[in-house]
Parts: structure tokens; C-alpha cells; sequence
């Protein structure tokens, strides 16, 4: 039967020592075990701290469900950065697309101004301002050349001649018709003052037909006359009769002219 000792040392004897018996061994084992604990709490390593989530490189050295979960958790961070980074490229690619891309109308809106430009600058070049000037003062110059020149009073002596001189004129030219009664002193100074004219304005056609042949009647030969008709592309545009009311009896080529001046029957020299 085990007794209170047995209880106390356990119950394997073979285990037990008694202090009695080789207390120098018992020491002996104790230092040993003793050195062999220090050495062995000496020789323990330090527990390393675990890497930080950033300092993923691609693969994991714990291959534990905790490494897993940094694994997951450093890739969704990746995601989502490289999401992030593709937004800012989409939004910077439309922001580009909105400023370059131009609707049709814009683009001929801005070929048409650049033709403009174009067209002014070469308008604003001396010497195309120049070559410009010389040609036309060439076109006017042959359109004068072309115009009939008169420069003196035509006498009309009949009324085909009169019709004539009107209908079968150039269209360009201004045609001024006197009607005069030899019996009227104003008729014979506006004989001399158109002949002053002829002169000074060739381009214009003076022409003079008496009264009783242009078949006037009696009282208009008396009382119209001097009087001044202008034609102009077979139209008539100026009727001037009973002119020495006007002018009086005695008048002098600038009174003419300038009465013709004003009412735009002649051109300003």
C-alpha cells in the first residue's frame, strides 16, 4: 500500500531519491540541469515583428491564414490605386478630347476666317496695294477711251435728228437738249454759256433745236423757252423750261453750270 510518502513523491519509486543516498550526485545533476535550463532560455530567438502591410513584395513569407488576410488586403489596396490612377486618365483623355474635337460648322468656321486673314494680308501688302492701283487707273483710263468725246453744241435740224440724238446715243452719256426761239435774247445767251460748256465738260452731248421744228406750240415758243431737256439711256431725267425766270435775260456759263450742279445734271469738276 502506497503510504503518505508515496503520495507526497509519487507513486513511480524507481523516480525517487533519497537524500540519504549520493546527495553530491543529486547536486551535481541539479547544476547540470540548472545550466542546461540557461542555456537554453539563452539560446531562444527573439520573436520577429511582423513586415507592414505596405511592404508587400509580391509574395508572402507567412503562409498562414494571417498572411493570407495581408496578401488580400495589399492587392484590394493595389486595386483600387491602379482604379484610382485609370480615372484620372480617363477624366484627363476627355477633358483633351472635349478641347481638340470641333464640329463640322466650327471647322469651317475657322477655314473660312483663315482664308480671310489670308486674303488681308495679302491686301495689306504694299505692293500688291500697288499693282492693285495701276490696274484699275488701266480700266479707267480704257473706259474713258471708250466713252464718246463731244466738246462742242450739235445742231439738230429736224426731228429725226433730234429723236436720233437721243435714242442712239451711248447709254453712258448725258445728252442736254436746248430749245431756243431766235427771237429770245436769254435763248442766245444760253447758246454762248452752253458752248463755254461743250468745252469744259466733252464727255457730255450739247445739243440745240429750235422750237417751231421740235413742233412746239406758239405759246410754248414765246413763254417756255429758254428751255433745257436731259436725257440719259433714251430717258428723260431733267425738264427745265421758262429758264429766264431763273436766270433772267443775261446770265453767264457758271450761272449755267452750276444751276445743272445742283440739280445733279452734271458732275462736279
Amino acid at each position: 500500500m502506497a503510504t503518505l510518502e508515496d503520495k507526497i513523491l509519487g507513486e513511480k519509486l524507481q523516480n525517487y531519491c533519497s537524500s540519504s543516498e549520493d546527495e553530491g550526485g543529486s547536486d551535481e545533476e541539479d547544476s547540470r540541469s540548472g545550466d542546461e535550463e540557461g542555456n537554453s532560455f539563452k539560446s531562444a530567438p527573439a520573436t520577429a515583428e511582423p513586415p507592414p502591410i505596405n511592404s508587400w513584395s509580391g509574395s508572402a513569407s507567412n503562409t498562414g491564414p494571417k498572411g493570407v488576410l495581408e496578401d488580400w488586403r495589399r492587392f484590394k489596396q493595389l486595386e483600387a490605386e491602379n482604379r484610382a490612377e485609370m480615372e484620372k486618365e480617363r477624366i484627363s483623355l476627355a477633358k483633351k478630347l472635349t478641347m481638340s474635337v470641333k464640329t463640322q460648322q466650327e471647322e469651317a468656321q475657322a477655314k473660312e476666317i483663315e482664308e480671310l486673314e489670308d486674303e488681308l494680308s495679302e491686301l495689306m501688302d504694299e505692293g500688291f496695294l500697288m499693282k492693285y492701283q495701276q490696274q484699275r487707273m488701266q480700266e479707267l483710263m480704257a473706259q474713258l477711251q471708250k466713252t464718246p468725246k463731244f466738246g462742242k453744241v450739235i445742231t439738230l435740224n429736224t426731228k429725226d435728228d433730234f429723236l436720233n440724238a437721243i435714242d442712239k446715243e451711248d447709254q453712258k452719256v448725258t445728252v442736254i437738249i436746248h430749245i431756243y426761239n431766235r427771237n429770245v435774247n436769254a435763248c442766245d445767251a444760253m447758246d454762248g454759256c452752253l458752248n463755254v460748256l461743250a468745252g469744259d465738260y466733252p464727255g457730255i452731248k450739247f445739243c440745240r433745236i429750235a422750237a417751231d421744228i421740235a413742233g412746239l406750240s406758239s405759246h410754248f415758243r414765246v413763254d417756255g423757252v429758254p428751255a433745257l431737256l436731259v436725257y440719259k439711256a433714251g430717258q428723260i431725267i431733267g425738264n427745265f423750261v421758262q429758264l429766264s425766270t431763273e436766270l433772267g435775260n443775261d446770265f453767264y456759263a457758271t450761272d449755267v453750270e452750276r444751276f445743272l450742279i445742283e440739280y445733279g445734271m452734271l458732275p462736279e469738276n
